[in-house]
């Protein structure tokens, strides 16, 4: 494997990616980047006093408009702040914790962002309809298969508005998974072996 190793990883809502990331992420000794990067790039932005919930609805509200609109959205005192702003700090930091070392970066639109780092390896993670409404109701405190449908639908509105890809289609990652016939654990040796093979 390649001393830097960057893995982006994008989901379907309800598909296990969360727990697939995880599982990389410790099969490599490194960490997992989440919604750590959300405050990373608050941070960033000089905002220190919004809950986790209106910093992730301040990056994650993105209206169906063209590409040529941005929102600007108001959060307290924060009169201005904007969804744009958000994503080019996390963008920044997402390029940041890369160039730092191997880990494992959850969402963000990472696979855009450092599409051009030859140690970054997309991955792509869904799941049948079935496999996932079974995990909404058991994992996702009982999340119906259409909530988590919106959900991606909020997820590829994101994607798509600050990419200009589409969220989802194959040709924009690495490898496309499907979790929905084999443990997760068994899915992420198979990842890590392509990835293996594939870089080396």
């Amino acid at each position: 494997m390649k001393e830097n190793l960057v893995l982006t990883i994008s989901r379907q809502y309800g598909a296990g990616g969360r727990e697939l990331a995880q599982i990389l992420a410790d099969k490599l000794g490194v960490k997992l980047y989440d919604r750590q990067i959300v405050h990373i790039a608050a941070a960033k932005l000089g905002i220190n006093d919004l809950s986790e919930e209106e910093l992730l609805q301040m990056e994650n509200q993105v209206k169906p408009l063209s590409m040529s609109f941005i929102p600007f959205h108001s959060f307290g005192t924060h009169m201005g702040e904007s969804s744009h702003g958000m994503f080019l700090s996390e963008s920044s930091a997402i390029k940041k914790l890369a160039k730092d070392g191997s880990c494992v970066i959850l969402g963000r639109c990472g696979d855009y962002v450092l599409r051009n780092d030859p140690n970054n390896f997309s991955i792509f993670v869904c799941a049948d309809d079935e496999y996932r409404e079974k995990r909404g109701q058991e994992v996702y405190e009982g999340k119906s298969l259409k909530e988590l449908d919106k959900e991606n639908e909020k997820r590829a509105r994101y994607y798509d508005y600050y990419t200009g890809r589409t969220w989802g289609d194959g040709a924009n990652y690495d490898l496309v998974v499907n979790t929905s016939r084999e443990p997760l654990e068994k899915i992420a040796d198979a990842i890590l072996a392509y990835i293996e093979r594939v870089k080396n």
